[in-house]
């Protein structure tokens, strides 16, 4: 009878152990289910490598790369007639306007008649040098043959001092007549030189265009004199060349170089044009400390002169390791993030760098794959533990 006691006694031991074991496991089970619902949720960002450019913002008016003005080289006479018009696109050496020639044809007239009377002026000094030196000839040889006669005894000393004299006189002739020549040259060289430049003035007549381009203004008004210190007869834009010049922060001038690529958003425009850096002026405004940028416009049909556009310049394009703008905050030593390692914070230090829409570049402080709070320590301090909640962008 023993035995069966001790086995009767054994089985009700086992069933009491039984049921206290499964209580105090469902216990630590309901326990670590109440540790994790009461961590914090935090929403957590893996840092990744991106694609991110650099831009500079920047403003300004459309301008002509180069203005010309057309105004007349001669003064004083009238306008008789225009032959173009603002908005005109013309050619290089195409005549814009026309001036009166009434009184150049006159002064040309007169030139003409005084180089004829030049010319003969010239032709009868030329005879009367041409009479000198044969005169001054004869008389040369009378001397030397009245002073051959005189050594000899058959001439007296007055003959021969007469004929001296003589040949002396026909000298200083032929050296007038020579000099008459010239003065006779010269003046004809002036009425000449007189005559070129009525020519050259009635050529000027002829208003002309310096260099192709687009007429953008014109003062001439038909019936006035023409003058070259009053307003230009014409304005217009060299080649039709248009540019953006746009005013640049003085912390971003230093960082624009030429060549470098712009998208140019225009007031009411539904496509961006494109462009590059033409120019960056090399001095700044002493009042309003903003430089300028020159930015050719690719297509300068699609603008006009004096337009408003805003300028996005591409400084630098690159692939960065790069985090939400959110996920960074700021501290007495510069910049961190809030690092997350099995669900423990801890506060960084890093670097950053570009700034394109909601991201910013990461240069030191984190690698790709790791992982931050995606707004920066906003609710947790360094040492917290939480529930970190991937972002679902």
């Amino acid at each position: 009878m023993r035995p069966a006691v001790f086995v009767s006694s054994l089985f009700l031991v086992c069933g009491l152990v039984q049921p206290a074991v499964a209580e105090t496991a469902a216990a630590a089970t309901d326990g670590a289910a109440e540790t994790a619902t009461t961590l914090p949720a935090i929403t957590v960002s893996e840092v990744g490598k991106r694609l991110m450019r650099d831009r500079v913002i920047a403003s300004g008016l459309i301008a002509p790369v180069e203005s010309v003005q057309v105004a007349p080289l001669i003064e004083g006479q009238p306008i008789e007639a225009l032959l173009a018009d603002v908005g005109d696109v013309v050619t290089e050496g195409q005549v814009l306007a026309i001036l009166s020639k009434t009184t150049l044809e006159l002064q040309k007239s007169q030139f003409t008649a005084s180089l004829a009377s030049a010319e003969a002026t010239i032709a009868q000094a030329e005879a009367q040098m041409l009479d000198a030196r044969t005169s001054a000839d004869e008389a040369q040889r009378v001397n030397e043959r009245t002073a051959s006669l005189r050594a000899q005894g058959a001439a007296s000393q007055a003959a021969a001092d007469t004929a001296q004299s003589n040949a002396i006189s026909a000298t200083a002739r032929v050296t007038v007549a020579v000099q008459s020549l010239e003065a006779a040259r010269a003046q004809l060289a002036l009425v000449e030189a007189q005559l070129a430049n009525v020519d050259l003035q009635l050529s000027r007549t002829e208003v002309k265009a310096a260099v192709a381009g687009e007429i953008t203004s014109r003062n001439a008004v038909i019936g006035s004199v023409a003058s070259a210190s009053g307003q230009p007869m014409f304005t217009l834009i060299r080649d039709g060349a248009l540019e953006l010049q746009a005013d640049v922060a003085e912390s971003d001038l230093l960082r624009l170089k030429p060549g470098q690529k712009a998208l140019l958003n225009l007031v009411g425009g539904t496509e961006p044009l494109t462009g590059s850096i033409r120019l960056i002026e090399p001095t700044i405004d002493n009042v309003s400390r903003l430089g300028q940028a020159r930015i050719t416009v690719d297509d300068p049909q699609s603008v006009r002169s004096g337009m408003f556009v805003d300028a996005e310049i591409l400084v630098a394009e690159r692939e960065v390791v790069a985090v939400p703008v959110t996920a960074v905050g700021s501290a007495t030593g510069g910049a961190t993030v809030m690092k997350v390692v099995d669900g423990v914070v801890s506060r960084v230090p890093v670097k950053t760098g570009i700034r394109d829409g909601g991201w910013i570049e990461i240069t030191e402080g984190v690698s790709d794959g790791d992982v931050v709070v995606a707004k920066a320590g906003a609710f947790v301090r360094d040492g917290d533990r939480i529930n970190p909640v991937p972002a679902t962008n």
